[in-house]
């Protein structure tokens, strides 16, 4: 799965606790919600866990709730979680041939559009909480 897909799949079930919030809610039902294994959700889980964003409980009618409120979570801080590079725009791996003229500039020329971008796009990710899209999915619903 890719970071950007991981990063989908985390604000989904991020969205998830907090639409459910005070219930808890287990893997498997958030599985069922992305539509993927049970196991790539407890991978996220694990991850956002971790940076103390969500808990799970244990035990009869256990399952996994938000740690901190939905309002203090932004889509940046997911993005953060997620991606261990932290950037969206992420060069070939391999090295361009340097004997050819677009080559040998293409990833100087690049960095300095991507970066852009990415100041752009996480300031707007610093900007959407987990609570502004469980708010737009009540009104879509409503």
């Amino acid at each position: 799965m890719s970071d950007n897909s991981r990063f989908t799949v985390a604000i989904h079930i991020l969205t998830l606790l907090a639409y459910c919030d005070p219930n808890r809610i287990t893997s498997e039902y958030i599985a069922g919600s992305v539509n993927t294994n049970p196991v790539v959700i407890r991978r996220i889980l694990g991850l956002l866990r971790n940076k103390g964003i969500v808990t799970s409980i244990g035990g009869p009618g256990g399952g996994w709730v938000l740690e901190m409120p939905a309002k203090k979570i932004t889509l940046k801080d997911v993005y953060r979680v997620i991606d261990n590079n932290n950037t969206f725009f992420q060069m070939h791996p391999n090295t361009p041939n340097h004997l050819c003229d677009v080559g040998d500039k293409i990833e100087d020329v690049l960095e300095k559009y991507f970066n852009e971008a990415q100041k752009t796009l996480e300031k707007k990710l610093n900007n959407t909480t987990i609570e502004d899209l469980v708010t737009a999915i009540k009104k879509e619903i409503a």
